[in-house]
């Protein structure tokens, strides 16, 4: 398959996007696909420097990473983009503009996130530390019907590699597995 696509994960800081990003691109790239990845936190010290975390600011991030997505998967090129993106809107956008375009929600709650936060910006954000942070002083807008949910806090990174695996195979993405194997 030459077909390029993007496979959009969004979801809180910590869920999981950048993990599972990294894990289905070595499934792609086993199976023969041209990969990128696009990692938000990359982007925005490279593609996005100077950018700020006000709505019009992150809302210009993810229009930046949505064209080089776009770029890319019309030149065959299975793209992986790992961004918080909390605005429905603009991931929508980015969607019509993309049209192979997979979204994938990396659901899980903020008792968890604070939990596995090494950094502590969670507590940080919830004592008001730090301003405009994304699920507890900003808002993130949960997907309404995206192609994929994973949910980090019920399954583990296996379970949701495997669904999302299986789920770009159902969509005509991927070969199925067993046909791979031949």
């Amino acid at each position: 398959m030459d077909r390029g696509f993007v496979v959009w994960f969004t979801g809180l800081s910590g869920a999981g996007k950048s993990t599972l990003a990294r894990r289905l691109e070595s499934v792609l790239r086993e199976r023969g696909l041209k990969v990128e990845v696009l990692d938000g936190d990359i982007i925005r010290t490279n593609l996005s420097k100077g950018l700020g975390f006000s709505k019009e600011d992150r809302d210009t991030n993810i229009r930046r990473i949505g064209f080089v997505c776009k770029l890319l998967a019309r030149n065959g090129v299975a793209t992986i983009a790992a961004a918080i993106s909390p605005y429905r809107e603009i991931r929508d956008e980015v969607r019509r503009d993309i049209g192979d375009f997979v979204e994938v929600y990396v659901k899980c709650p903020i008792d968890v996130l604070t939990g596995r936060d090494v950094k502590g910006l969670y507590a940080k954000a919830l004592k008001g530390e730090i301003p405009n942070f994304t699920g507890v002083s900003d808002p993130y807008e949960e997907p309404l019907k995206p192609e994929v949910l994973l949910e980090t806090d019920k399954e583990n990174e296996d379970e949701s590699l495997a669904k999302l695996v299986r789920r770009l195979e159902e969509l005509g993405y991927l070969e199925p597995s067993w046909a791979v194997a031949r």
